[in-house]
């Protein structure tokens, strides 16, 4: 049994050890994400103190050999498909695995499916492919959920993630954890404030302000705002700050009785159903002549309900919407609304995606995506200003 050395070489002997556990992995031919001898089992085995094993196992991990999760152990790190041993032939797997590992595999996280995320992820693959990577497509059910798709990608070995998080207040630990490590990940549709991580994120306040200006040069000034609760989602609460600081700049009185957030997210399934919230808005607000909503869904679900109230739109209530959904071309009066250009933030996100990739060393990069308003006919000059 091997004594441990003195202390004026520590180094020297948890590299040994390292070397040593190296041997053990190819002597028991162990494969991807099989567990590794725990810092007690190498103390024992090689006669050495549990925080000399603990150092040779976390260089381990910064070489990517092996990985560890809390209070579950050490694995041999999945970026090997297969570990090939001396005097193994190589199996057509791992020749295959090898082959391919030349194409860069690029992860898209998305929170749901909708028009705007199957956009975004169209748009996505288009870009991956002019630059021949893969892309690898995960959708997230639930903030936990996308915890573990960030570190199952990692830990497979995945080049580098562009995540569209869930809504969140404040950034999760795995993301933290990530930009610790320096991993190739980029933000998009949402900023987190407290960290400086790279984000590609639509101008959502400018396009909010833009729509509510556009609203005011047709002559409105009774002005009301609806939208889904804001929970922490930051695009979300960007517009309704977007909406505010327009009615500031021209003057125009902010009433709290024009601003609705609604209880609950948008049912999609009775969009085309009048909403009791919707309904009760409107009525109690008779003087208002436009309305500003959050997001396409909101407004279309708000343009139902105003035609279930025999309210002519937009001779009586103009609409607008935002995101340029596909479905706002389609209902009985098409939508003026908010579009976001998402090839433009696919490829951007996908370009500083590339930058970290190949280990550019720039600080943290914000970059905003220009919004630009489509006119349609949910919005008519208010002859009464």
């Amino acid at each position: 049994m091997e004594k441990e050395q003195s202390p004026k070489k520590p180094s020297q002997l948890y590299l040994q050890i390292s070397d040593k556990v190296k041997s053990i992995i190819q002597s028991r031919r162990l494969q991807p994400h099989d567990p590794v001898p725990s810092e007690g089992e190498l103390a024992k085995l090689f006669g050495v103190s549990r925080m000399t094993s603990k150092l040779a196992l976390e260089h381990l991990v910064k070489q990517g050999i092996v990985y560890r999760l809390p209070r579950r152990g050490t694995f041999l790190s999945g970026q090997q498909d297969e570990v090939s041993y001396e005097g193994e032939i190589p199996s057509k797997r791992r020749l295959l695995a090898e082959n391919e590992k030349q194409y860069k595999q690029i992860a898209l996280i998305v929170p749901h499916l909708s028009d705007y995320t199957s956009k975004i992820i169209e748009a996505s693959e288009n870009e991956v492919r002019k630059h021949n990577c893969d892309l690898i497509l995960k959708i997230s059910k639930d903030k936990e959920d996308e915890e573990r798709c960030l570190q199952r990608l990692v830990e497979g070995g995945i080049d580098g993630i562009i995540l569209f998080p869930q809504g969140r207040k404040t950034c999760s630990d795995q993301v933290m954890r990530l930009k610790l490590q320096q991993f190739p990940i980029v933000i998009i549709d949402r900023i987190f404030r407290e960290v400086q991580i790279d984000s590609v994120y639509h101008d959502h306040y400018k396009g909010s302000y833009e729509m509510t200006k556009y609203l005011i040069e047709k002559g409105h000034r009774e002005i009301g705002y609806t939208s889904n609760p804001i929970d922490n989602i930051t695009s979300r609460e960007e517009r309704y700050h977007g909406y505010i600081q327009a009615l500031l700049d021209h003057e125009i009185s902010i009433k709290k009785q024009y601003i609705h957030f609604k209880s609950a997210p948008c049912d999609t399934s009775y969009i085309s159903e009048s909403d009791p919230e919707q309904e009760t808005f409107i009525q109690g607000n008779p003087d208002m002549t436009a309305i500003m909503c959050g997001d396409d869904y909101v407004a279309i679900s708000t343009l139902y309900t105003a035609m279930s109230m025999n309210i002519s739109v937009p001779f009586q209530l103009s609409l607008v919407g935002f995101s340029d959904i596909h479905l706002s071309t389609l209902t009985p009066i098409p939508l003026t609304t908010v579009r976001q250009d998402t090839q433009k933030l696919a490829q951007s996100a996908f370009n500083l995606l590339m930058k970290r990739v190949n280990h550019s060393l720039e600080k943290q990069i914000t970059i905003k995506i220009e919004t630009s308003i489509v006119e349609r006919k949910s919005v008519c000059v208010n002859v009464n200003k």
